[in-house]
């Protein structure tokens, strides 16, 4: 068995390697990446191997190389592991991981023992292990009344890229009325309409103010938003 370990800081790779050695004795090869691009090279040319990932590196962040490498080989079994379970990365995990792959998400706070157990579960027995905390987040996020959906987020995303009505309904195939619709549902569950009822001068701007929210309760986040220009870009190109 192989194991890949993409970190960026060499005091958690070393650990990471001392758990995987630990927790997977079966385990002849650990091979180590500083960061998501090499980590993209180095699953290639170990085509065998599982991962463990990071998910916030510099050169390029652990959704962005498992998109990659996910593409290439979706049967690869991989292991988020996160300072993070902001709803951000938590959408921005499930929204690539390919039907029926094994994967976890584990937080850093962690104990040694659920690390290991999340090692062998994911690599050796093709579970899926999610940490509560993490578990939690994908429960608020789908929650029918407060959780902001799918094509929600999209919009969101879209209008914090600064997409007009008309320009989101064309790129998500929605009618102009089904995409202020649901703009109007992203502000009774973001509270903006709560706080401009008050706001008898108008110095509120509904858009910006949802968008500012959802930053503040990390909804959306920086590497998001840049994949989501990149997506946007090509659409553009393409119409």
């Amino acid at each position: 068995m192989k194991v890949l370990i993409v970190e960026d800081d060499p005091l958690h790779r070393s650990y990471l390697h001392e758990a995987v050695k630990a927790a997977l004795p079966e385990c002849n090869t650990v091979l180590e990446a500083d960061n998501g691009l090499i980590g993209e090279k180095m699953a290639r040319d170990n085509k065998s191997a599982h991962i463990v990932i990071d998910l916030q590196m510099q050169t390029r962040n652990g959704i962005e190389a498992a998109r990659t490498i996910w593409k290439e080989r979706p049967d690869t079994r991989i292991l988020f592991w996160s300072n993070y379970s902001d709803e951000a990365y938590v959408r921005g995990v499930a929204r690539i991981v390919p039907d029926g792959a094994a994967y976890g998400y584990v937080l850093k706070s962690a104990s040694d023992e659920r690390l290991r157990l999340a090692l062998r579960s994911i690599f050796v027995e093709a579970q899926c292990v999610i940490d509560r905390e993490v578990r939690g987040m994908q429960q608020k996020s789908l929650a029918p009344l407060k959780g902001v959906n799918e094509i929600e987020y999209e919009i969101l995303v879209d209008v914090a890229l600064g997409l007009t009505d008309r320009a989101i309904a064309d790129r998500r195939n929605l009618s102009l009325r089904s995409v202020q619709n649901r703009l109007q549902q992203l502000y009774e569950k973001l509270d903006v309409y709560q706080m401009s009822r008050d706001d008898h001068d108008g110095r509120f701007n509904l858009r910006a103010r949802a968008v500012a929210v959802a930053f503040m309760r990390k909804l959306i986040n920086f590497h998001g938003l840049e994949r989501s220009e990149i997506e946007l870009n090509e659409w553009l190109d393409s119409h």
